[in-house]
């Protein structure tokens, strides 16, 4: 069973996801992790620094805080990215699922929608939290400034709420409770 959560940034899908997993002895799939990983591959790395200048090349790796800041600002420049990176992020996220085909996965991408992968899914879960309450858990969590996460937010997608078999505007326990017995 695939079960895909969505939601923007600063939402609580890696708490809903992580929660799930434990109540279910699911696989969480955090295809965030997934795109960190597939930025240390040669052939990728090579193909963003051809793209993007070596500025974004620190210490042997991609420098992703410098990255986001080119492609968060140009919607051109992050499809330049999705480009040089999403086969090989496809390429984990289907070995993932077939490795794990007797099991519960949780897809768990802000983006998921833009993919096949949301399709795929038995169960699509929207966490649809307002704006200025995740503003407040980013500032916190990561500890960035307000521009920074405005940034984000312009380069967050749209949902369409009918697409879900679920939406939430909170992820309060009891929510999460009543959720994991459905």
């Amino acid at each position: 069973m695939l079960i895909g959560i969505c939601g923007k940034s600063g939402s609580g899908k890696s708490t809903l996801s992580n929660f799930l997993t434990q109540e279910l002895s699911a696989i969480h799939c955090d295809i965030d992790k997934i795109s960190h990983y597939v930025l240390t591959i040669p052939n990728v790395q090579r193909d963003l620094i051809n793209t993007f200048g070596i500025e974004i090349y620190e210490k042997g790796r991609i420098n992703r805080k410098k990255l986001s800041q080119i492609v968060f600002n140009n919607v051109d420049k992050m499809k330049l990215l999705e480009q040089i990176t999403w086969e090989h992020m496809e390429i984990e996220i289907d070995k993932i699922i077939n490795e794990n085909k007797d099991k519960v996965i949780i897809l768990d991408w802000q983006l998921l929608p833009k993919t096949k992968y949301l399709n795929l899914c038995d169960l699509k879960i929207l966490i649809d939290i307002p704006y200025e309450i995740r503003k407040q858990r980013l500032l916190k969590r990561d500890n960035i400034s307000e521009d920074k996460i405005d940034l984000r937010e312009k380069a967050s997608i749209t949902y369409n709420k009918n697409n879900f078999d679920y939406v939430f505007n909170t992820n309060d326990n009891e929510t999460i409770k009543r959720l994991v017995k459905l």
